[in-house]
């Protein structure tokens, strides 16, 4: 949020989601009634979005309609395909959702965060562009690594492990490092960022902050953390996975299954296909954390193939992303 700007006008519509979950089966959601009872109020939603859409779209006559792929996105690009203004998408996901599968017929441009071999659009439309992230992910010299962790107060004696579950942070990775601090800490410091839900719990039962473990409900100068890092363990949303690439740091995935069309999985099942990450089933890491454990040793003893594994990962990384973007979108202008 810090970059947001302030004097860009905004617009709230309404809108709905249609919810559905990876981990369970066609009917066992249709047994769940709160889920059914709310997917069909947000049909409802979407169709008030809708109005609210055309409504500011012919008093704003915007030359043309950018959108990022959240459900909020479907009334408003319905309202520019209505009115004939050029619709343009981006598609952070290696697994499209419901609504850029539905955008992406009327799109004149689609630009992608992973390779189009992972994707059904059309390839007269579509164009790999990355992910836009900021500019302070970057490959970090030794002596830059050094100074980061003087800066967040990390011994540089030991290599650092960086855990991070996202803005929100991810319960069963956070009760996985907890329960093998003892053992990671034997060779490694450990900084995780468990997000604000878990942190009281967490405090309570972890150690007190150290130049060997920290930890924070949440990050804001990231870069700086994760350019520190030696080895980061995080969940597979793009947008991190493309920040680690620029970084050039050996990676741990750990996908959440449970997401909306397993999003998490198919965005690791990338970077794993490409030899550019590790990925950790997260049922079977929890059922054995030891398997976190060996995962980042086998990481930091073999320098070698991490540093390999790191280059293949920077290799996948689009710096000029937002730069591509911006130009599918003025190119869309009639």
């Amino acid at each position: 949020m810090a970059a947001f700007d302030p004097s860009i006008p905004f617009q709230r519509i309404v809108a709905g989601k249609f919810r559905r979950y990876h981990h369970l089966t066609v009917v066992q959601q249709l047994l769940w009634p709160s889920l059914v009872l709310r997917n069909i109020r947000d049909v409802f939603l979407v169709g008030a979005g809708f109005i609210q859409s055309v409504t500011l779209l012919l008093m704003w006559r915007p030359d043309v309609v950018f959108t990022k792929g959240g459900y909020v996105c479907l009334p408003v690009g319905a309202a520019a395909r209505l009115l004939r203004i050029p619709l343009v998408i981006h598609d952070s996901d290696a697994h499209p959702g419901l609504t850029n599968r539905v955008l992406s017929r009327w799109a004149e441009a689609i630009g992608t965060g992973a390779p189009l071999e992972y994707y059904s659009y059309d390839p007269k439309r579509a164009y790999y562009v990355g992910v836009p992230i900021a500019a302070q992910f970057k490959p970090f010299s030794i002596a830059e690594q050094k100074a980061a962790k003087q800066e967040w107060g990390i011994a540089s004696d030991a290599p650092l492990l960086v855990v991070t579950g996202g803005g929100l942070g991810a319960a069963r990775i956070n009760q996985i490092v907890a329960q093998t601090l003892r053992d990671l800490q034997r060779f490694t410091s450990v900084v995780l960022v468990a997000g604000a839900g878990q942190y009281d719990q967490l405090r309570a039962g972890l150690p007190p902050d150290s130049d060997r473990f920290q930890l924070y409900p949440f990050v804001t100068n990231m870069h700086s953390l994760l350019g520190a890092a030696d080895v980061v363990a995080t969940r597979a949303g793009m947008t991190t996975i493309l920040e680690l690439a620029a970084l050039q740091k050996p990676t741990i995935l750990i996908p959440n299954a449970k997401l909306t069309g397993g999003h998490q999985l198919k965005n690791a099942q990338v970077y794993e296909d490409a030899r550019a990450a590790v990925v950790l089933n997260e049922d079977e890491t929890e059922a054995d954390p030891k398997r976190f454990v060996a995962a980042v040793k086998a990481v930091l003893t073999d320098a070698p193939a991490s540093a390999a594994m790191a280059k293949r990962f920077r290799a996948l990384s689009k710096p000029d992303a937002a730069k591509e973007m911006a130009s599918l979108i003025l190119k869309a202008v009639r």
